[in-house]
C-alpha cells in the first residue's frame, strides 16, 4: 500500500465501528414504537458514536485531541455492550445478532487501542 496518506477508510476500527452502526441501524427500524423510542435510539446514538467520534478524533490536528476522541469512542463501545445485554434481556434482538453485535463489540478496544499507540508512536504534537 503505497499511500502518502492515511485515509479514514483505511483505518480498522472505524471500518468495523462503522459497518457495525449499519447493523445495529437495520435491526432497530423494524422495532416498534415503544422499543425504538427508549432503548433504539440510546442503542444507536452509543455504537454510532464509536465511529463518529473515531472520524472526529482522525480529523484533529494535534496527537492530543486525536486520541481523546479516540478514548471517547472507547467509552462508547463499553455503552454499546449495555444496549445490547438489554436488547437482548428485553427480547429485541435474536441470539444470533447478539452474538455478532457482541463479537464486533469485542474486537473494537484492541483496534482503537491500536490506533492510539500508533497515532502516539507517529505523531510530534
Amino acid at each position: 500500500m503505497d499511500k502518502e496518506f492515511l485515509q479514514l477508510n483505511d483505518v480498522p476500527p472505524y471500518k468495523t465501528a462503522l459497518k457495525l452502526s449499519n447493523y445495529v441501524w437495520e435491526i432497530v427500524i423494524r422495532w416498534d414504537y415503544f422499543a425504538k423510542d427508549t432503548v433504539g435510539k440510546q442503542f444507536v446514538k452509543a455504537v454510532d458514536s464509536i465511529s463518529a467520534n473515531i472520524a472526529e478524533g482522525f480529523g484533529r490536528y494535534f496527537k492530543k485531541d486525536k486520541i481523546n476522541f479516540y478514548r471517547y469512542s472507547n467509552g462508547s463501545v463499553k455503552e454499546s455492550f449495555d444496549w445490547n445485554e438489554k436488547a437482548k434481556v428485553r427480547n429485541l434482538i435474536n441470539k444470533d445478532e447478539y452474538q455478532h453485535i457482541f463479537g464486533e463489540l469485542q474486537k473494537l478496544p484492541k483496534e482503537i487501542n491500536q490506533l492510539i499507540k500508533i497515532t502516539n508512536n507517529k505523531l510530534a504534537k
